[in-house]
């Protein structure tokens, strides 16, 4: 048996408990933030050669509604981010209907190209967010 070193033990804890959720005395936007940042990982990682359009769609969907519950959370305090974020989450929206329209090549590069731009939108907004998360 093969014992954990006290870094990867510290490592695995911090994972485990993330560091990206909100503790008791920090406010919704931080939990906001956590769960979009988790439903982002997860998209990211799609298999849709294996598991098909629909837990991708799911998960597109899960998106928005935790988006659009971050922009509310976040729009009095971060409104240059924010509004940084709802252009590129519209811009999501609009490639992955054309990608359903006409599922070809060029709409699919084109939804990746919209999730890219809105992850360095969420991730602007992080970094903005970072001292009260």
């Amino acid at each position: 048996m093969t014992w954990m070193t006290p870094r990867i033990a510290a490592v695995t804890a911090v994972a485990t408990l993330g560091l990206g959720g909100c503790s008791a005395d920090q406010p919704p936007v931080c939990d906001s933030l956590a769960a979009v940042q988790t439903t982002m990982h997860h998209i990211r990682d799609a298999n849709v050669a294996e598991n098909g359009l629909t837990s991708l769609t799911t998960q597109l969907r899960q998106l928005q509604v935790e988006v659009r519950q971050l922009l509310t959370d976040a729009a009095a305090q971060w409104a240059p981010e924010v509004q940084a974020v709802r252009t590129a989450a519209d811009q999501v929206s609009a490639t992955v209907a054309a990608a359903r329209e006409t599922p070809d090549v060029a709409h699919v590069s084109a939804v990746r190209t919209a999730m890219g731009t809105l992850q360095t939108g969420l991730r602007s907004l992080g970094d903005a967010m970072s001292g009260t998360c």
